[in-house]
């Protein structure tokens, strides 16, 4: 067995978004003296999912009791806020309405009151002049708002939590792209494109985008294959048309929410995401195409299997994305008085979706565990939101990991308590 000064860490993170960093913190707060360190391949924090989305901090409503997402999110909502507030990083809580714009939509929006009571949230019906109380320009034939939802700076937040990391003693190295890694009876050790190599105890794989890649590096298969699809968004020119966030009610086959619209944390307002094919994992425009990504995607099984279910609605979400007048029809069903010149184009984002090889979209958070290992391979929206909760469920099992090796916390080696 290797002596604790053969080991560079005592648990290595891959990824640097804020569920890589916020597991990094919660495991020198779970076990002070841990040795952490986070490798991160782009040069700073946040710059993938954690930097480009809405923004919000979900309430958890759309989730199903009892899953993760639901657990995570409902906890990690007030969690959140209470972060922001105690390090002074620009949040709202503002509430939200979800409106049914068409009849057939009233029984999924029902629904969703139902479940929202069910997880003990703020929920109240509402009807079209009551809308119009809260979102004048608004239109539909009923809504529902729920109350804890807000708005954060989430690449904030992930920076923060960089910022405690360095400050207990761990290690964010920042331009460090995971090339090769070598599992061994007495833990890990890691290989990066510069030539670094780290050895760990426990490995924790946060890479998100290509977090299943990352996986068969280890050695593991993850059953699971990440399709990315990208969510664009516009920034409306005229604000003052939206006062806070407004949301579609959404279709239960997907697990996107749909065209909705954001009033930020620095008062911007912005109207997305659409969610299509991204043609690499970083596709962040549709000239953006990365051969060995794309054939990674269009060998996966579950791939086609995802087309000949949804080509239609697929279809659609296309077409809005290369049709600037098809999208601003979709954002009129909620806002009729928007125009085609009040959007701007704003940047746009990429799910990291995992996806089954039956064409299964994964709906919850998924963490899986292999010798001196622990992997995230599905922790798309809410995973923001659930950041905390999230991040020390992933801690846990880390350190259950490292303990296997023979690694006692420090703080109890010391005789002191954890």
């Amino acid at each position: 067995m290797m002596t604790h000064a053969a080991y560079d860490c005592d648990v290595l993170v891959i990824g640097g978004g804020i569920v890589g960093l916020s597991t990094a913190y919660a495991l020198q707060r779970a076990a002070p003296g841990t040795r952490v360190t986070v490798l991160e391949k782009e040069h700073g924090p946040a710059r993938h999912q954690t930097g480009r989305n809405s923004g919000v901090i979900h309430s958890g409503i759309y989730y199903r009791p009892g899953s993760l997402k639901a657990r995570y999110a409902l906890r990690g909502s007030a969690e959140l806020a209470g972060f922001c507030a105690e390090h002074g990083i620009a949040h709202a809580v503002t509430g939200k309405l979800i409106v049914a714009t068409d009849r057939s939509e009233l029984p999924r929006l029902h629904s969703l009151v139902q479940r929202g009571r069910e997880h003990g949230l703020p929920v109240r019906e509402l009807g079209p002049a009551q809308i119009a109380e809260y979102e004048p320009e608004v239109r539909g034939l009923a809504a529902i708002r729920v109350g804890t939802t807000g708005v954060c700076d989430f690449t904030a937040v992930a920076t923060r939590f960089a910022t405690e990391v360095t400050a207990a003693g761990g290690i964010v190295r920042y331009g460090a792209e995971v090339t090769a890694i070598d599992r061994r009876a007495w833990g890990v050790a890691v290989r990066t494109a510069d030539g670094l190599v780290v050895r760990a105890r426990t490995l924790v794989n946060c890479a998100g985008l290509h977090c299943d890649r990352v996986a068969r590096l280890a050695g593991d298969d993850p059953e699971v294959r990440i399709v990315p699809f990208r969510g664009e968004y516009y920034e409306l020119a005229r604000p003052e048309l939206v006062r806070g966030l407004v949301y579609p009610v959404p279709d239960p086959a997907f697990p996107f929410l749909g065209v909705h619209l954001t009033r930020g944390f620095d008062g911007s307002v912005h109207l997305g995401p659409n969610a299509v094919p991204a043609l690499a994992r970083e596709g962040y425009g549709w000239p953006v195409v990365r051969p060995a990504e794309l054939l990674s995607t269009l060998s996966w099984p579950g791939t086609w299997h995802i087309a000949r279910r949804h080509w239609r609605y697929g279809a659609g979400e296309v077409h809005r994305s290369l049709s600037k007048s098809a999208f601003t029809q979709a954002v009129r069903r909620l806002l009729p008085a928007v125009r085609e010149e009040d959007l701007r184009p704003s940047p746009a984002g990429v799910r990291a979706q995992a996806v089954l090889k039956d064409g299964t979209l994964v709906d919850d958070f998924l963490i899986r565990e292999a010798p001196h290992t622990v992997h995230v391979l599905n922790a798309p929206s809410p995973a923001a939101t659930a950041c905390l909760p999230i991040g020390r469920e992933v801690a846990r099992l880390a350190l259950r990991r490292a303990q296997e090796t023979g690694w006692r916390p420090p703080a109890v080696e010391s005789g002191h308590c954890v």
